[in-house]
């Protein structure tokens, strides 16, 4: 009876002591890390609702004007090596972190986790990511708009054009359904994260490691074309109106990336907001996202 009340007591006490599992923060574009309206009330809001929590918003750059610029004109690739070597040096993050990512922020850590071995991430929540990647450049408003000029010209000089596929972050995830070979053979980043040239048995099982993956899709989005990229739909090859869910696709049926396999395991979470993109309230963000966030180290 002793040692039983001794080995509760101890259980109870190891468990008020166990540390908060950190997070990791990757923003979207024309974003920075600790933007006060967007990333920085995001971390505010996590450490407010999670006692003691470390929150890394990733910084891309030396400094907030680089890290908004590389959002757009840093090639993806580099970008990933970047943030695998930043958090393989961070201590707080060595035994395991939950991540998540806003708009493109999502496919990013996606990528992160497929290719960063070295790193031990627990639960992946994409808050609009374009996991099947877009066809169509969204509107722009206020700051935004002249580097969105920009944008939108080196689209429409050609968005598989070497020199613009090298620099321009957007054009890395631009997927033409009406022409899949050249898509295929000329996109530097999405074919090859979602296994579409040649499989790498190490995207898979990296990716299956992960004990939850939530996606999160805006079910009134007008900035994400198709917004069923969101949840890995996208539109048949050869046109742009018809879309197919994740389940009718190769990249699940074949079970490229392990997602049948994690679905069947109740690893993923199919949830939406019923707003424009990254339109959600705070209680929505509550309710739905804070219990993936909140948790000791397993």
């Amino acid at each position: 009876m002793k040692v039983a009340l001794l080995t509760l007591l101890a259980a109870y006490f190891i468990s008020c002591s166990a540390s908060p599992v950190p997070l990791v923060i990757w923003h979207g574009m024309g974003d920075t890390c600790c933007n006060p309206i967007s990333m920085g009330s995001i971390k505010k809001m996590v450490e407010e609702h999670v006692s003691g929590i470390y929150v890394k918003s990733l910084r891309i750059g030396n400094n907030f004007v680089e890290d908004f610029m590389n959002s757009y004109f840093k090639n993806v690739n580099k970008q990933i090596t970047e943030v695998c070597k930043m958090i393989g040096e961070d201590e707080k993050l060595s035994n395991g972190f939950n991540a998540i990512g806003f708009s493109q922020g999502g496919q990013f850590l996606r990528a992160l986790v497929q290719r960063c071995s070295n790193v031990t991430m627990f639960n992946l929540i994409s808050v609009g990511g374009q996991h099947q990647g877009v066809y169509g450049f969204p509107r722009c408003l206020g700051d935004n708009e002249t580097v969105c000029n920009v944008v939108r010209d080196m689209l429409n000089l050609g968005a598989y054009v070497p020199e613009v596929q090298y620099e321009l972050v957007q054009a890395e995830f631009w997927h033409d359904p009406l022409n899949e070979a050249e898509y295929r053979k000329k996109c530097i980043f999405l074919p090859d994260i979602n296994q579409e040239n040649t499989q790498n048995e190490a995207y898979k099982e990296n990716l299956m490691k992960l004990h939850n993956f939530v996606m999160v899709k805006f079910t009134e989005d007008t900035m994400v074309q198709p917004r069923e990229s969101e949840w890995f739909g996208f539109y048949l090859s050869g046109q742009a109106k018809k879309t197919f869910t994740l389940q009718e696709s190769d990249l699940y049926e074949k079970d490229l990336l392990g997602l049948q396999a994690m679905d069947k395991q109740n690893k993923l979470h199919f949830l939406s907001s019923p707003t424009d993109h990254l339109r959600f309230t705070k209680e929505w963000f509550i309710d739905n996202l804070m219990p993936f966030i909140n948790g000791t180290h397993p």
